[in-house]
């Protein structure tokens, strides 16, 4: 098997992971609040990181340890924004709005000059009629609150990829992931009375929760992306991994019984196609993921 033939699998298992990880994350919100949820599993997987890729914080230059407190920053938001809306909306539809992060790409890297392209246009028009009719209520005080949380927490991610294109190339991925994992690890923690009522159950499923998000969706999933991107295209790695909200949608389904009605079957094929479209014909990097 080739080196390309061996990352594009491993994209592919990352991507299923990442998908069901949206169902794990809102299973653990019934024993922890968000943030005490955020802080032991960031913590956890940015320890685990920083011994697997060696990170030495004695070798970290000032300029690397601000690129990562710039980044840690961003999915810091990002993250926390996401989590509390999924106290209030669906593992499907928080995994299909987050993903909407890859058409903001494009409009957030024109404000530092970047031209945008006719189909940035297109991948932004099909996803936000897809988000339209995912999110559109019979009135406007039903508006779910949990999804308008996560579209905001995808405009941070956007932010986080088009600053992770600008440090890419300057700073070493070995001192640059542990750091950023880290950063949202810590100030999780500092903002913790900030949480309401903090609470922690722990239940044999939150330690499952844990282990499948800190150390399979986190420290090991950054890690096998950043190994696969040097033998596949990224025009192949963001096909990949734009199926994540789908593997979320049907381990749901299959989890929890969620049923996606023909109208949230529809928003969701339009923000995919938005999505891909982006991907594929734009430029844009791949999404972030839960």
């Amino acid at each position: 098997m080739t080196p390309r033939a061996k990352a594009e699998i491993l994209l592919l298992g990352m991507s299923l992971v990442w998908g069901a990880s949206f169902v794990v994350v809102k299973g653990a919100l019934a024993d922890a609040s968000p943030l005490v949820f955020l802080a032991i599993r960031f913590i956890l997987a940015g320890l685990v990181s920083a011994a697997v890729l060696g990170f030495r914080p004695r070798n970290v230059s000032r300029q690397t340890l601000g690129a990562g407190l710039v980044l840690g920053l961003f999915l810091l938001g990002g993250y926390v924004l996401q989590v509390y809306g999924l106290l209030y909306t669906t593992p499907s539809k928080s995994a299909f709005i987050t993903a909407f992060s890859v058409v903001l790409v494009p409009f957030i890297a024109a404000l530092g000059g970047l031209r945008l392209r006719p189909v940035n246009v297109i991948a932004a028009a099909a996803g936000v009629a897809g988000l339209y009719v995912l999110l559109a209520p019979s009135r406007l005080g039903a508006v779910n609150r949990g999804d308008l949380l996560t579209l905001a927490a995808s405009i941070s991610f956007g932010c986080y990829i088009v600053w992770v294109g600008r440090y890419a190339g300057r700073f070493n991925f070995r001192e640059l992931v542990p750091i950023q994992i880290l950063v949202v690890g810590v100030g999780s923690a500092i903002l913790l009375p900030f949480d309401g009522r903090p609470r922690l159950n722990w239940t044999s499923g939150f330690t499952a929760a844990i282990l499948v998000t800190a150390l399979l969706a986190t420290a090991l999933a950054f890690s096998v992306q950043n190994w696969a991107q040097r033998y596949t295209p990224p025009a192949h790695t963001a096909l990949i991994l734009s199926f994540e909200p789908v593997f979320t949608a049907l381990t749901s389904r299959w989890i929890t019984g969620e049923h996606m009605g023909a109208h949230l079957i529809a928003g969701a094929a339009l923000m995919l196609l938005g999505v891909l479209a982006s991907e594929l014909r734009g430029g844009s990097p791949a999404p972030i993921e839960s």
